[in-house]
């Protein structure tokens, strides 16, 4: 009797074992996407002769989102958001020029200024064919995402700001040296910011303002310094510093742009950034009154602690774009 009690409960269980492998293969059979999305593939192209690296994940009929990275790092930086956006969106994250795994010419053979930064970044999607899509701008990313929705009005669904500023009032005191050298382009004022491609200025970047510095993997500061080591690189930072004041000179068309075209905007903001001020989320609404604003009890580097909850804004905000 005990016998076949074990073995009608091991029946049961196996059956039941069966029946949920079936359901498991009908839902990938049905929606072939609930693991491909979850793959991240590493390409690269070629725009004005340059090797551009992007990761690129999702389905590539949906909905487009391009993640623009900022200073000191790469397409890296999305490494923890990629996987949940593209469950349902398509989503494109590229290396500028002298970023990342991009290639990153001499300075004397390659213009570095965010217009150029900005040009290839429209061939890129050029090349590409993306015909609609939405943008994520960060740090270094806004200047050159912006100049992108200027130039191409019909094409940008909404706009994600993460710390991305386009207003006066969100520059810090931290910006003081760098003004002083966009007043003084002298070569005194500009050996004073090498400092600023420094290890410990890469590392300050990514702790300060964190509550829990557990949290910041320590690949990121690692591999962004690997970067800003490479020979010849720290005149390309530095003649991107310099050109910075032409995106601030900028600061009024890009509110123009704003109050013209009304994109839709999310802002998720690290609050205590050293470099961008709440207040300059803020101004936003200045412009974009049907924004939404949030912020986040961390630093520059708001994904390193927050990817998660970012993610979630930003999928919720993607599923109201037009398409």
């Amino acid at each position: 009797m005990i016998i076949r009690q074990i073995i009608t409960m091991l029946s049961i269980g196996l059956l039941s074992n069966q029946m949920m492998h079936a359901q498991l293969n009908q839902k990938l059979t049905l929606n072939p996407h609930v693991m491909e999305n979850q793959t991240i593939h590493y390409r690269n192209t070629k725009v004005e002769g340059l090797n551009v690296f992007y990761r690129e994940a999702g389905p590539s009929d949906a909905p487009t989102l391009l993640l623009l990275h900022g200073y000191p790092t790469s397409s890296h930086m999305f490494r923890n958001l990629i996987p949940l956006l593209s469950k349902k969106y398509h989503v494109i994250a590229p290396d500028l020029p002298g970023f990342g795994y991009s290639d990153a010419p001499d300075h004397q053979q390659f213009s570095y200024t965010f217009d150029h930064l900005t040009n290839v970044v429209q061939g890129f999607i050029d090349q590409l064919e993306i015909k609609r899509f939405a943008v994520y701008i960060f740090d270094y990313g806004a200047p050159v995402g912006l100049r992108l929705a200027m130039n191409n009005p019909e094409k940008i669904t909404g706009i994600i700001s993460q710390n991305g500023n386009a207003y006066k009032e969100g520059l810090s005191n931290e910006w003081d040296p760098i003004q002083k050298y966009w007043n003084d382009t002298s070569e005194a004022n500009r050996l004073a910011l090498k400092g600023f491609v420094s290890k410990e200025a890469t590392t300050f970047q990514y702790y300060h303002g964190v509550s829990d510095p557990s949290l910041i993997a320590p690949e990121t500061y690692t591999l962004d310094q690997k970067f800003l080591d490479r020979p010849g690189n720290i005149e390309i930072q530095l003649d991107l510093v310099k050109d910075y004041r032409t995106n601030v000179a900028l600061y009024p068309q890009f509110h123009t742009y704003f109050r013209k075209y009304q994109p839709k905007l999310l802002l998720v903001w690290g609050n205590k950034d050293p470099y961008f001020l709440p207040e300059g989320a803020k101004a936003y609404l200045k412009d974009l009154p049907n924004a939404k604003l949030k912020f986040y009890d961390t630093g520059h580097f708001a994904l390193e602690t927050h990817a998660t909850e970012i993610g979630a804004e930003i999928f919720e905000f993607m599923g109201t774009l037009p398409k």
